[in-house]
This record gives structure tokens, sequence and C-alpha cells, in this order.
């Protein structure tokens, strides 16, 4: 497989939540770089705070991230500026984060170099921190930012902390940046059905990893305890990668806790939303929802789903879209505002408009653009569909003998039977489009010119690699549809009795499917140079065949004895 092409994230920071014509120029500055693609800006008006979300290739980034904090410095004056949110300058902070094609070691360069641009070029001070960080001292941005805009004069004096680049003297309009490289992080805020910040923070502190400093005596405004060096000792918190405070906001009228998931495999998001319910309610209060402060990856949206249906004992092969419905209602993420996945989840705001157009059609319209005259979608994308179809079969059975009454202690059993069915639905609907662009890739390499020799053996190499790519679509489909069959096979011998008809449909299905796309393999098999290729493609397609064949006919077997009794 090829490596993806490098992307990273941008997700700075902007002081500035409440003038809207201030925002949208802050936004366009960063829009109009050739090769960013802007996918989320959501202002905060009690934080007086916006969050951008940007993605594009590394040099495409750093130009819309230097863009982005020239503007701001031009229409935000942090001399004016108040809101909930700790702060230091017009672009407070701007992470650079590897998304695909990229390391952490060449980002933390990129991000350097912005700094470096940003301070020579517009005279703002700028600290680096995260992976980018010039000393340990300056890793953690809480410390960076640590007196705010209002101490930053002062800050600027001190020798510690002489900025990475750029002028150590305050600028007045813009205040200081830090830019840094980080590992993807969530912005999750917690609602309580309270307004008193003390509180909300009492919860931030038992769930943040850095906890809270340790008092003699145990109360908030105690003496701390010191260790041998006169040093405050900390207790611990909760969940570890988590980042919070409590606050109030005025426009929502509740105290919120403000986390920072900073390691998702350490504290999922649905850690964190359970503990502070715990938290919460251990102090009198309750969680009445959550927001997402700019994106999250799909992967913890499908991560809470999973959890939350577990916990209800039900069964986990579900649709992606599903469990995505699932998180969102568990976690309160409709509470403030509509949760909207396709704005708020990241993988789904980088899907390119029309990237699967077949899977994506009505079932009718799939048929008639299959019965039109043009020669694709073909056969094999028929067969990729006809094999999406009989997994979902197996899937449904499994699902609902999973939730069948008196069968309690079987769920988990059932439920994944239905997650190996829902992953052949899922590549099945993939392979229905993979298929049509493989044909495609033929066409277009057999209209390539063949006027010379050098031509024509441009022309020849390109027609042998579409075709070899023509056969592996057919063939992923054959793999694909023998697992969906595995599914029938089990739920036709042990499924819910009154669905194992069900079970016989999706069997005939994918050994169709198996059958149609071994066709496609012989009939492309014969025009290929690398015979070796050829040969082993052709062997596997007969092999998946004749498993096909005995799966169906166990299959077969075990749904008539039922029915007839």
């Amino acid at each position: 497989m090829p490596n993806p092409r490098p992307l990273v994230e941008c997700v700075p920071n902007f002081s500035e939540g409440r003038d809207a014509e201030a925002i949208r120029a802050i936004a366009d500055a960063i829009a109009a770089v050739p090769g960013v693609r802007l996918l989320d800006v959501d202002p905060g008006r009690a934080t007086n705070r916006t969050v951008m979300t940007f993605v594009g290739a590394p040099d495409a980034v750093v130009e819309g991230a230097f863009q982005g904090i020239r503007r701001a410095a031009e229409v935000i004056d942090m001399r004016r500026h108040e809101g909930e949110h700790p702060r230091m300058g017009a672009t407070d902070v701007c992470p650079l984060v590897p998304i695909a094609g990229i390391t952490m070691a060449e980002v933390v360069e990129l991000a350097r170099a912005l700094a470096r641009r940003v301070g020579e070029e517009l005279a703002i001070p700028v600290y680096l921190y995260e992976a980018a960080a010039s000393m340990p001292a300056r890793r953690n941005l809480a410390a960076v930012r640590a007196g705010e805009y209002e101490g930053l004069e002062a800050k600027l004096d001190d020798p510690d902390w002489r900025p990475d680049f750029g002028p150590a003297a305050l600028n007045a309009r813009a205040g200081a940046t830090a830019i840094g490289a980080r590992n993807l992080l969530v912005a999750y805020n917690i609602n309580l059905n309270t307004t008193s910040t003390r509180r909300a923070n009492a919860v931030a502190f038992d769930l943040r990893e850095s906890g809270r400093i340790q008092t003699v005596d145990g109360s908030a405004n105690g003496a701390p305890v010191r260790d041998a060096e006169g040093r405050p000792v900390r207790a611990a918190g909760l969940l570890p990668g988590v980042k919070g405070i409590g606050w109030y906001i005025e426009e929502y009228g509740i105290a919120q806790v403000s986390l920072n998931l900073t390691d998702l495999q350490a504290t999922p998001l649905h850690t964190a939303f359970d503990a502070a319910c715990a938290a919460a309610e251990a102090r009198g209060m309750r969680v009445t929802g959550s927001e997402l402060v700019g994106l999250v990856p799909l992967s913890a949206m499908v991560a809470a789903g999973r959890h939350y249906l577990q916990k209800q004992a039900r069964s986990l092969g579900v649709p992606e879209r599903e469990l995505v419905r699932i998180a969102a209602r568990s976690l309160g993420l409709h509470d403030l505002a509509p949760f909207d996945p396709d704005k708020r989840i990241i993988e789904y705001r980088l899907c390119e408009p029309g990237e699967r157009p077949l899977a994506a059609l009505s079932l009718t319209d799939f048929a008639y653009v299959a019965a039109s005259e043009s020669p694709a979608p073909g056969g094999g994308s028929v067969a990729a569909a006809v094999g999406a179809l009989g997994a979902a079969m197996g899937a449904m059975v499994a699902n609902l003998s999973a939730h069948k009454r008196g069968w309690d202690d079987r769920w988990a059993h059932f439920s994944a039977w239905a997650e190996r069915g829902q992953q052949s639905v899922d590549r099945l609907l993939e392979l229905v489009d993979d298929d049509t662009h493989a044909f495609d890739r033929v066409l277009e390499a057999y209209r390539l010119p063949k006027a010379t020799d050098a031509e024509r053996a441009l022309r020849d190499a390109a027609v042998e690699e579409a075709t070899k790519g023509a056969i592996a679509s057919p063939l992923a489909v054959i793999r694909a549809a023998l697992e969906a069959l595995e599914v029938a096979v089990a739920m036709s011998g042990e499924g819910l009795p009154s669905s194992i008809s069900d079970a016989g449909v999706g069997a005939l299905c994918a050994r169709t499917a198996i059958r149609a796309a071994a066709l496609n393999v012989r009939i492309n098999a014969p025009g290929l140079a690398d015979r070796p290729f050829a040969e082993q493609a052709l062997a596997e397609a007969e092999a998946g065949i004749a498993a096909a064949e005995a799966r169906e006919a166990e299959a077969m077997r075990q749904v008539l004895a039922t029915i007839d009794g």
C-alpha cells in the first residue's frame, strides 16, 4: 500500500468569540490559502474565544496558520479583551497535529518554522510548547500561559521566560502566542446543574491528572502540605492525560467542567463523561449533558457508542452511524445545541463529496444506473452489492438473537457474530464503488496514446497495472463474502428460529456474490502478461467458489431442518 499523502491539522484558538466580522476575517484569511480546507469555526461568546480547525498539506497548513495569526493581530485588540478562558494573545495557541503520512518530529520542525516567522515578521513573542518545546518547563501550555495577558509584560522581563522567537517586549495589541506540536486533543465541556464555579472546579480537580494541592486539614483553603524541599504536594486526579478547570458560562446559565483530553487511549471520551457524572453526584450535583469544542475523531464516538451499548447488554453489531447516534445521546451532546456528526466528526468533514457515489444511491437509483447503457457499474459492483445484502441478513439474525428474551446470557456471543457481519457489510459496500473505480482505470489506460514505441510501452504497462486492479477488486469481494457466509452458517444453526430463513437468504446472496466476482476474475486474467499473478488469482477464485458451495450447502441444510421440523 502506498504511504498516505502528508496531512496536518491545525487548531488555532483566537481570543475573539463575539465579533462575527472579526471571526469571519480570520477564517477567510485561512481559507484563502490554496491547499487548506477549513473544517470548523466554533465561537464561544462567554469564553470570548473561537476555535478553528483546518487541514491540508504541511506547507499549506503552515501558511494558513501564519495568515490566520497575522489577521488576528489586525482585528483583535487584547487591551480590550475579557472572557472566561485563560489567554495571553490574540492568537492564544496554535497547535499543529500530525494526521497522516507525517511524523511528530517533522511536525515539530514545521511548528518551529512557523514560530520563527511569526516572531520575525509580525513582532509577536512566541513560546514553543508540547512536543516543540525548547525546554521541559515549557511543555505544558498552562505553565506557558501562567499570568495570562495581564502578567505578560512582567513575564517577558524575566530571563527565564524570554520568548523562543520574537521580541522580549510586550506587543500590547497582539499579546503573545504559543505554537506547538501535539497529538490529537479533544476539548470537551461537561454541563452541570449548578451555577457554582467553585463546585465545578472541585469536580475538575477530582478528574484532571494533576489533581489538587493537598492541604493539612483537608479543606480547600487550608495550608498546603509540603515535601522535603518545600514544594506543595499534589493529590493526583482520576484521569490520566486530562487537564481541566471549572467555570460559569453566562450564555448558558450553567457551570461547566472544561476538559482537554490529550490522550484518548488513556482516557476515552466516555470514561471522562462517566467519571464526571460520578464525581458530580458525589458532590450533590448532576451532569445534564456535554459539548464538544471543535472536532472529534470518529474512533472516539464509535468507542463511546460501543461502551454504552455494552453497558445495556445490547448487540454491538450495528452500523457505524448508529454507534455515533448512541454516543451522542448517551453523552448528552444535544443538551446545549443539536449535535451534527457530519459537521463535528473529523473523518466525516474530510470525506470528499461523491467519494462513494454508487453505495450512496437508493436501491432504485442503483438498479436504474446499473441498467443504463454505461458499462459501469457492472457485474463486479453488483456482486459486491448482493454480497452486502447477504452480510446484512446474517448480521440481522445475530442482532435479533442477541436481544431475544430468555437468551440474555448469550447476548455477547451473538453480538460478536453481529459485529463480524456488520464488518462484512461495510467492506462489501466499499467494494461496490471500488470495482467501478478499478474498471474506470482500465478504460483510462486503454485511452492512452500509442503512436510511438515509447507511448505503446507506457500504455501496455498502464493497462497491465489497471487490469491487476480489476482482478484485485473481485478477489476482495470473494474474501469479504466468504466472511459473510461464515456468519450466515453460524446463524442458520443457532440463530433465532423465527428468522432462520433470513440466514438462508444471507447464505444464498453471499454465495451468489462469490460466483459473480469469480467471473470478473476469469474474464480479466487472460489479458495479463504476468502469468503467475493471473494463475494465482484464478486459483483463489476457484477455491472461493468451492468454499462458498460447501458453506452454502451447510447453511441451507440447517435452515431447512429447522423450517421442516
